[in-house]
């Protein structure tokens, strides 16, 4: 496999150069800042209000920031690749053993690490596991963009989403996961077993026992994995998120300076993302201010009756796939008056941002490292599938969160 990995360079490209590839992120967030600008100049958003969101969302971006460099530092100390050798090894020469524990790897990485880490960097070293073992890469791929999405419900770190509702509530990590659980679960496993019923016979095949290989670099291979094994559990301890993260950011930087220092660029920090979600924050903001939330209130409802649940829902989830999944939580956020509906919105921004291709970055990011792997998947085949699993995950998650903690 490691020949594999180092002749698709593409796979270990940091995710700034990655961005490049899409030069509309950049532009639309210049834009956005540039427009959150004038409107602050102008009066149209007050300053009071500017203020706020500032003060909410700093700790978010800043956790942003720091969680995508460690993602970004951990791959490039082989930590990803290193555990898909393993997978492989342990496959016990059946590709449904090892597509289950690629579900289990993209869940955890998805929950403890958020849904870009999974879709951009788990997807690369997915696919030339495949490879590696000769069998059809679609059926992994798949599982991790789904379920980077739909599995995305469960701890703040989770999604940026997720991070702006637990501020909302005022929830530590353990009530914020004892609210989501339920549809988390949901959000596991009905992609997973749509991936299992349209790909039956490819996950049906036999390979032969892989050696796992030994890291080029042991050390730094191994500091990272601890570190990150380490910052996994600080982040659901009550601590501030941007805390350990920031800290474990810093170790690998440390780290990566000894063993590997031309690795280290400025195109780590994702500054394409930060502008872009700025800019985000300011024009909701603004229309906020300007009685959004009054239009769009008739359309979802106000009670937590079931109905008015997969009204917000899949309000939401027809947003997000209509211009993304952060402005449609912006939007609707204050209309998730109480926890339950803030779990039902959740679950529609996050679960149900699956079948356009801006529904999410990360789907955009996890197709252009498809194309430069040479894996062939139409977006018009994407969104078939997508538009089916989407709309069963949104409902069945709701139902599961009314029958957990509905009156």
């Amino acid at each position: 496999m490691r020949d594999d990995v180092e002749h698709v360079g593409s796979a270990r490209r940091p995710l700034r150069q990655r961005l490049h590839d899409l030069p509309w992120i950049g532009l639309a967030g210049a834009v956005l800042v540039v427009a959150g600008v004038v409107l602050l100049a102008t009066g149209v958003l007050p300053m009071d209000a500017a203020a706020a969101i500032g003060e909410r969302t700093w700790p978010v971006l800043l956790f942003v920031v720091a969680a995508t460099i460690v993602a970004e530092l951990a791959a490039v100390a082989g930590v990803f690749h290193a555990i898909a050798e393993r997978l492989g090894a342990i496959g016990l020469g059946r590709a449904w053993v090892v597509w289950l524990l690629v579900v289990a790897l993209a869940a955890v990485a998805t929950i403890m690490l958020s849904l870009d880490t999974t879709a951009v960097l788990l997807t690369p070293v997915v696919v030339l596991l495949a490879r590696h073992l000769r069998l059809d890469p679609l059926p992994f791929a798949l599982t991790t963009v789904w379920i980077a999405n739909t599995g995305s419900l469960l701890l703040p770190v989770s999604n940026l989403t997720n991070l702006l509702a637990e501020h909302e509530l005022g929830l530590g990590p353990a009530q914020f996961a004892a609210l989501m659980a339920p549809a988390a679960v949901v959000g596991i496993v009905v992609p997973a077993v749509a991936v299992a019923l349209t790909h039956r016979r490819s996950l049906a095949a036999r390979f032969e026992r892989q050696p796992v290989e030994a890291e080029p670099d042991r050390v730094l291979t191994i500091g990272a994995g601890v570190v990150v094994a380490l910052l996994v559990p600080a982040l659901v301890s009550g601590v501030e998120v941007w805390i350990p993260a920031s800290a474990a950011a810093l170790l690998l930087l440390v780290l990566v300076a000894v063993r590997r220092r031309a690795a280290l660029r400025w195109s780590l920090v994702p500054w394409q993302i930060v502008a872009l979600a700025v800019g985000l924050f300011l024009v909701v903001e603004t229309l906020h201010a300007r009685g959004l939330a009054s239009v769009l209130a008739p359309i979802v409802g106000t009670s937590d009756g079931l109905g008015d649940l997969l009204r917000l829902a899949g309000s939401g989830a027809l947003l997000a796939n209509g211009v993304d999944n952060l402005p449609a939580y912006l939007a609707l956020e204050p209309l998730a008056t109480d926890p339950l509906r803030m779990a039902a919105l959740l679950v529609g921004v996050n679960a149900g941002a699956l079948v356009t291709p801006w529904a999410s970055l990360a789907i955009l990011l996890w197709h252009d490292r498809l194309v430069a792997m040479g894996v062939r998947l139409s977006w018009g085949r994407y969104m078939l599938l997508s538009v089916v699993v989407a709309p069963v995950t949104v409902v069945l998650a709701v139902v599961a969160l009314w029958l957990a903690h509905g009156s």
